[in-house]
């Protein structure tokens, strides 16, 4: 038993690299364009993540935030979430809401405190993985698009999109400066459980270290990206209602639009009926 915990820890560590860690985040933010939310409009992802976003902030009622949970928790996994993504998503929630119910079990609290910390947990679970489906699910165009759509001005839609698309240019810049610590200084033997977690810890070393390179060499890389797009008229496309126009043409609902919100109209319908019969 103690080799196998050993040998699983050891597998753990392995797996808990800088490429590993790249690898996900670029495959949450590029790699589900093959999945079915992804094919949806945007403006219909928008319009949907408003409701679930917006909408469990204003109930108390448990069973209405458990149907918005299950229902936001199927398109998860048809958005194909990174599992890194979905990692973080569980310690965020635990962090937020589950060390709150363990402090009040050693302070004296009872079974009377589950229903308003599960009402709390629904509420962060659901607008939490809400939002990650819809943002896995759209590429910086077809976000940026949904956005002008709605009327947002033209520099806060392109922001985002630009966000997104500095993204890769962001990973790679931190591989460079990690890639240079590297160089100049020496590494820990990674052999043994001892040894990788001090390897471990010698890579958060680095990366708490690299932070101030890494920011002030993309600052020079986005300098080059904005002077290049001044250049090719990039003001002017974005005020400039004909190429807006264009822009927007692609924009279609289609038959998987409809269904989408169809099935979800229903499913909350069905539990709004449940809740009126309980």
């Amino acid at each position: 038993m103690e080799k196998t915990m050993k040998k699983l820890s050891e597998n753990i560590l392995d797996k808990l690299s800088l490429d590993f860690l790249r690898n996900q985040v670029l495959k949450n933010a590029y790699g589900n364009d093959d999945t079915v939310i992804a094919k949806l409009d945007p403006r219909v992802l928008i319009v949907w993540y408003l409701f679930f976003g917006l909408v469990p902030w204003f109930s108390g009622n448990v069973l209405f935030l458990a149907g918005c949970f299950i229902l936001v928790a199927a398109t998860t996994i048809l958005a194909r979430v990174a599992g890194l993504v979905l990692f973080l998503f569980l310690l965020g929630v635990f962090s937020q809401t589950g060390y709150l119910f363990l402090v009040s079990l050693l302070f004296g609290g009872n079974a009377e405190t589950v229903i308003p910390l599960l009402v709390l947990t629904l509420k962060v679970a659901t607008v939490s993985l809400a939002s990650i489906t819809v943002f896995s699910g759209l590429d910086p165009d077809r976000l940026s698009n949904g956005l002008m759509w709605f009327g947002c001005p033209e520099k806060l839609s392109f922001s985002i999109s630009y966000a997104y698309r500095m993204l890769p240019m962001l990973m790679e810049e931190f591989q460079n400066v990690l890639l240079s610590y590297r160089l100049r200084g020496k590494a820990p033997e990674s052999s043994g459980f001892i040894g990788k977690v001090k390897y471990l810890i010698y890579e958060v070393q680095i990366i708490v270290q690299a932070f101030y390179p890494l920011m002030l060499n993309t600052a020079k890389r986005s300098r080059t990206t904005v002077e290049a797009l001044e250049i090719r008229g990039y003001r002017y496309a974005a005020a400039n209602k004909k190429v807006k126009k264009m822009k927007l043409s692609s924009l279609k609902v289609t038959y998987d639009d409809m269904l989408f919100l169809a099935v979800s109209f229903l499913w909350m319908a069905i539990v709004f009926v449940v809740i009126s019969y309980i």
